[in-house]
């Protein structure tokens, strides 16, 4: 990763930048590190553009305005710094909240948006390319606000809380995605977890349209802006079967790939091999693939053995969390030569003379290589995270240090909004259908 360049700087809001969507104007000082503030009007487009499609969070919006649910407290959010979590960040400080946001990946941040969250007066902490060092230092910049409330997209700022930062108790924290969910599951098991946590990553609305429909079209876009290769009639393996490995191997068939899946749970692999998809282990498919997708939230799924079988210009792309899915130190300790061959790709060339491609550092592929999730699936993960905030502020004294769900109805009521908002509608029920279903007394 690229070393930090600018340290942390006070930056102007000024007064005229409310835009037509209603974001504040605000002129006070704020303390934030960006890459360049002078990228904020590009952002401002992109954060427009987004909030078109993002017809349930307007929704929630409006209420946020008027009833102020989050007055008062502070939210710590450790998110991919993109336009669509821009927007989130907007509402929870239209909704009262005092907001600061750093990045849950160093190659994640869109730097015209972290400048233009500055400009609107939301501090960021957060520069595409930041080093390790660097990352941990903005994560306990956001913690440093005293948080009533933090939203984690793989457990980061929880197990600093729950580490070096004890000195802070929030009220309870939120996750995004499925690797943090099973981080703080651990936790809860082993008695460590000291905070209630919402598991947003459990709600319907987010897993089933987020992980399947956004992580299976923006992991391809993510290959595609990387490699230009085309998709049909090569073999791509996907390791994982959940419901992101699902989307990226429907959406690679759909191109005309040849699709080999990797499961180690053997529901999973019975369902991808009635799906249509061929079911191999890694070591078998290892010698076939020529585009590779590790979705798995584990370490080191792809490592020394299935390199040594990969064919010549293999190319490795991970769509799970965190690096270690790809034993990239192994990779880096065989290989006699190494070059940027392309933006984003690095070629590992071999003893044998093979090349092994990887993409953006073996980091997130639709984020590195791409610009994340579409807006219009994002829209309703994060009205679950907004909601999640709301609703452990107004029940946090009942609830206990453990993982929970969202309950049902709000689920059914993301849908429901969002559905509408497509322009189709839901059937009603019958009194007579209504009482038939309620009653075990009807017959054939």
């Amino acid at each position: 990763m690229k070393p930090s360049t600018r340290s942390r700087a006070s930056f102007l809001v000024p007064g005229e930048n409310a835009s037509e969507l209603g974001f504040c104007a605000l002129t006070r000082r704020i303390m934030s590190d960006i890459t360049d503030p002078a990228m904020a009007p590009g952002g401002h487009l992109r954060l427009e553009w987004a909030y078109r499609r993002m017809p349930v969070l307007q929704h929630l919006r409006e209420r946020f305005v008027a009833d102020k649910p989050l007055a008062g407290h502070n939210v710590a959010a450790c998110l991919h710094v993109t336009a669509e979590t821009a927007n989130l960040m907007e509402v929870l400080r239209d909704g009262g909240a005092e907001v600061s946001l750093c990045a849950s990946n160093p190659l994640s941040t869109q730097d015209d948006i972290a400048a233009a969250l500055v400009e609107r007066g939301i501090p960021v902490f957060a520069r595409r390319g930041e080093d390790t060092e660097t990352y941990y230092q903005h994560l306990n910049a956001v913690l440093d606000t005293n948080p009533s409330v933090t939203m984690d997209d793989g457990a980061d700022l929880v197990t600093l809380l729950h580490t070096t930062r004890q000195d802070i108790t929030p009220l309870g924290s939120t996750e995004e995605t499925t690797t943090g969910v099973i981080r703080l599951k651990a936790m809860a098991a082993e008695g460590e977890l000291r905070i209630p946590v919402v598991a947003v990553n459990d709600s319907a609305t987010k897993h089933l349209f987020d992980n399947k429909h956004g992580t299976g079209q923006s992991a391809i876009d993510g290959v595609l802006r990387a490699t230009n290769i085309l998709i049909a009639g090569r073999t791509v393996v996907v390791i994982g079967y959940g419901d992101c490995g699902q989307g990226v191997a429907q959406r690679a068939d759909g191109l005309g790939a040849r699709v080999i899946v990797v499961e180690v749970d053997p529901v999973r692999a019975l369902s991808a091999a009635m799906e249509g998809f061929e079911v191999r282990t890694a070591d078998q498919a290892a010698a076939e693939g020529d585009l590779f997708f590790t979705v798995t939230g584990d370490i080191h799924v792809l490592r020394g053995q299935h390199f040594d079988v990969m064919k010549d210009g293999a190319i490795l792309a991970n769509a799970g969390h965190f690096d270690v899915e790809l034993d990239l130190a192994h990779l880096r300790e065989v290989a006699v030569a190494r070059r940027e061959i392309r933006s984003e790709l690095e070629e590992f060339e071999l003893a044998d003379g093979r090349r092994i491609i990887v993409i953006s550092e073996g980091r997130l592929v639709n984020l590195s290589a791409a610009e994340g999730h579409p807006a219009d699936v994002m829209d309703m993960s994060f009205a679950n995270q907004a909601m999640a905030a709301e609703w452990l502020l107004a029940n946090h004294q009942d609830l206990e240090p453990r993982v929970y769900r969202l309950p049902e109805d709000v689920d059914a009521g993301v849908a429901a909004i969002k559905l509408a908002s497509m322009g189709f509608d839901l059937e009603t029920l019958t009194a007579e259908q209504v009482d038939y279903l309620e009653s075990w007394r009807h017959g054939t």
